[in-house]
């Protein structure tokens, strides 16, 4: 008679885990109790496994989205932003076409439709005329006294700002108000 055969223990690593598999200690009896607590044990840990990588996975789908809204919208305000000089061109044909000029309504219906096609994908247009001068939405272009505004006020818009849902495109382009030289022959400060 032979002897029986021993099972044969894979030494190579399992894939999944890249560890190498033991040969089993001849384990001690387990009573039918022991067992079942051994496997609820095991299930519970299995369940925690599982949703953790639930969690994980729903973590990693909202970065991935909010990554590709971001790239949507820095490619939209991209070309956003370089329409903002074809909307100044419009506006500059405007004022220097005569009132009864027959391309005047034409170059204003392109400007109204340029506009509500913008409007309708979150631009916004800044006109600052009269309010604060704020350094991270303007841009000063001159300071000039003048009666009856407050210092810092924005006093003429010499070009509007445009936003992309509170992205700025182009900062308002602004005249700002400033006080009289002080006789102390020290200038104010300049705005920038």
């Amino acid at each position: 008679m032979s002897e029986p055969e021993k099972p044969q223990v894979d030494t190579e690593p399992a894939p999944e885990t890249g560890m190498t598999p033991v040969e089993a200690a001849p384990a001690a009896p387990q009573t039918a109790e022991e067992r079942i607590q051994s496997l609820q044990t095991e299930v519970e840990g299995l369940k925690n496994q599982l949703l953790r990588r639930r969690a994980e996975f729903e973590n990693f789908r909202r970065r991935m989205e909010r990554d590709r809204q971001n790239t949507w919208n820095e490619a939209c305000a991209d070309i956003f932003r370089g329409l903002v000089p074809t909307l100044d061109n419009l506006e500059r044909a405007l004022k220097s076409s005569a009132a009864d000029d027959p391309l005047r309504e034409g170059l204003q219906l392109i400007q109204r439709e340029l506009l509500a096609l913008l409007e309708g994908r979150g631009v916004t247009t800044e006109d600052p005329a009269g309010k604060p001068f704020d350094p991270e939405r303007h841009q000063a272009l001159t300071q000039e006294v003048v009666p009856g505004a407050e210092p810092g006020t924005v006093v003429e818009t010499l070009g509007k700002g445009y936003l992309f849902k509170d992205r700025l495109l182009r900062p308002a382009l602004v005249k700002v108000a400033k006080d009289a030289a002080p006789t102390g022959g020290r200038a104010p400060p300049l705005l920038h």
